[in-house]
């Protein structure tokens, strides 16, 4: 086994929940609980036992839990988790009332705004009081557009206290692309800042408003905040009335709707690169459940703890992040492009605010690295004890980078999950070593292995990533899925019975996870089986390589790697780099990862959460159609791969 980068103190280890849960079980049951893995394998074999265990220790408010824990235990999918249970997820979400910060809002504006956990509470009860009055009922939608601020997480609470279902997209999203999520659903409700900043530019989304109320029926009001001015005007927007004069309400409490542990609360979209975004349906209990579990467990968070995470609020993060509200956490929410005002922004908030665990992407800390920041070094730190990181793989290099540059002692969790079960597979552990380039546990009561192509479990060797068990946070279904199909098709068509999320992936000697791609994304050249993370976390050693991308073309027969680059500014793409990129992957990974071309591109292409879309170039480098340009940040990009001469020999 390889040396661990970090490794928790015993002591240390001892004051974690988990350590905690582990000593209760073992008083509670007679059995001995050393380590994680025995936690792990008992929640797999007592998944009844667990998640009971797991809402009394949460003290979840509830009307009530009722005696059933599991119903159809194994059907995949099918199995339903407390069907007798009734609960609000917003009740538990605002269940402090005090003066201690709730929210602290900032963006690139340099603008700084505070709420207690009091004033929260009062600003929902305003709009849920203003949202009843419009008619909003449970199982209608009430969609935002919506930076990432305090009243996106007034909106949703305020929605989900009246069962209603929350949907929202960052409002970077154009005008198809939002008609494209937002059309499917039918809010009777939606929620939208007048614009948003990004790299010191001010975006007036207010004409876009116009066109999206005009197009989606049903729509009965567009609240309208302001971001970029004090009172925006509402010029043509249909059926639009400013935020202010709707919170004019003198309703103080909130009547929480209690509602089925199934009631669904959040609908998400997958990417939508390859068609129309599928709408995915989560529950309310399961959300809460699940959420509690990855927070107070796998991350260790309680009241005390200052909780961030760079995201915006069209990407499940988001919905991650504000569920910290349930561990009586404080939040810290970031608006507007990581680097602005100056490339530390984020780092030096995390100073003045005295954040503890800290969340991003596995790109932003590369491209902390390529930028040359050490904020560790620039920053007091002192508070901040976990660095988490998701998104896409996190390559060796930025494991290192973290422990060098930004702190020696805390706990780095690269965590893997996604949009389709608003959470994850595999996350962090406080009581376990962190090795370099691992993913440290897989998930408590989550069943995950690695499969074969004949659905055989695999260890020491790449497969599919699959869940064998379900979970509370399984998703409901998709919406306009009556028969469920297009759901099962997706997940459970290749292992029947069995959840197949799309990923690549190699269980460790460590009992880590190693995350190499996304399956449909995997190259094939020879009929050897390559993960494009494999070739990024080498390519990112190269000091002059800013980011890239890689595809399989078809060629001869076969399949040929093709990797494209994005260089630093001024350079240029010259046989002496190319060489320089070969034989950094020839050493540190196989000849078979080597690409038979290194391309110079000026720009790649990425959605807006901003994951590089490799499908879509691979599309555009074959000839065949993008079907939802719409999708993506920048579809311009992807012009850059048309009919490149150097792609036919």
């Amino acid at each position: 086994m390889a040396d661990p980068l970090w490794q928790p103190s015993p002591e240390a280890i001892e004051a974690t929940r988990l350590a905690t849960l582990m000593r209760r079980l073992e008083r509670q049951h007679g059995i001995e609980m050393p380590d994680y893995a025995a936690l792990h394998a008992w929640s797999l074999a007592h998944p009844e036992a667990f998640w009971t265990q797991l809402w009394e220790d949460a003290d979840i408010i509830a009307e009530r839990r009722g005696e059933r824990v599991l119903e159809r235990p194994d059907a995949m999918p099918g199995a339903r988790w407390f069907p007798d249970a009734r609960l609000n997820f917003a009740e538990n979400l605002l269940r402090r009332r005090d003066a201690h910060p709730a929210l602290i809002v900032h963006d690139e504006r340099g603008r700084r705004r505070e709420l207690s956990h009091e004033a929260l509470y009062r600003q929902v009860a305003a709009l849920a009081s203003a949202l009843h009055d419009l008619g909003v009922v449970p199982g209608d939608r009430v969609a935002g557009i919506v930076p990432n601020g305090e009243h996106a997480v007034i909106a949703m609470l305020a929605a989900a206290s009246l069962g209603a279902i929350w949907s929202s997209c960052s409002p970077d999203f154009g005008v198809q692309g939002v008609l494209d999520r937002f059309g499917q659903i039918g809010p009777r409700v939606l929620i939208a800042a007048d614009g948003y900043t990004w790299n010191g530019k001010a975006i007036d989304i207010r004409p876009r408003l116009a066109e999206i109320a005009g197009a989606i029926d049903g729509l009965a009001r567009v609240v309208v905040f302001p971001f970029l001015a004090d009172a925006p005007e509402l010029g043509d927007i249909t059926g639009a009335v400013a935020w202010d004069d709707v919170l004019d309400h003198d309703a103080t409490e909130i009547d929480f709707v209690s509602l089925p542990f199934d009631h669904p609360l959040y609908l998400l979209y997958s990417s939508g690169t390859t068609g129309t975004p599928k709408a995915i349906l989560h529950s309310a209990g399961g959300t809460l459940l699940q959420h509690l579990k990855e927070h107070r467990l796998h991350t260790d968070l309680d009241p005390e703890d200052v909780l961030f995470y760079y995201t915006t609020c069209g990407w499940m993060m988001w919905n991650w992040l504000v569920s910290g509200l349930a561990s009586g956490a404080t939040l810290v929410l970031f608006d507007g492009a990581p680097f602005s005002p100056s490339p530390d922004a984020l780092w030096a908030m995390a100073e003045r605010e005295g954040i503890t665990v800290f969340g991003t992407s596995a790109r932003y800390l590369a491209a902390c690295e390529k930028e040359g920041l050490r904020p560790g070094h620039e920053h007091d730190l002192g508070a901040l004890r976990s660095v988490l990181s998701t998104g896409s793989a996190l390559s060796h290099a930025s494991f290192d980078y973290v422990y060098r540059d930004i702190k020696a002692d805390l706990l780095l969790a690269s965590i893997s999950g996604g949009t389709d079960i608003v959470s994850c597979f595999a996350l962090g552990c406080p009581i376990r070593p962190v090795h370099r380039g691992q993913i440290q546990c897989r998930g408590l009561a989550m069943a995950v292995d690695v499969y074969d192509d004949e659905g055989r479990p695999l260890r020491g060797d790449k497969g599919e990533l699959v869940c064998t068990q379900p979970f509370p946070a399984m998703p409901l279904g998709f919406w306009k899925d009556p028969d469920g199909e297009r759901y099962h098709d997706a997940y459970f068509s290749t292992f029947p019975g069995v959840w197949a999320h799309g990923d690549y992936a190699e269980i460790t000697p460590e009992d880590g996870l190693i995350i190499h791609g996304r399956s449909d994304a995997v190259l094939n050249p020879g009929g050897v089986r390559i993960g494009t993370a494999e070739i990024y976390r080498q390519v990112e050693k190269v000091e002059e390589v800013l980011e890239s991308l890689c595809i399989g073309q078809e060629w001869e027969d076969d399949i040929r790697v093709v990797l494209f680059v994005r260089l630093r500014p001024g350079l240029t793409l010259d046989d002496a780099l190319r060489d320089k990129v070969r034989q950094t992957i020839r050493a540190n990974a196989t000849p078979r990862h080597v690409p038979a071309k290194i391309l110079q591109v000026e720009d790649l292409p990425r959605t807006l959460s901003g994951k590089l879309v490799e499908l879509a170039v691979r599309n555009v480098v074959h000839g065949r159609p993008v079907r939802n340009r719409e999708a993506l940040a920048n579809p311009d990009a992807l012009s850059l791969f048309e009919d490149l001469p150097e792609l036919r020999d």
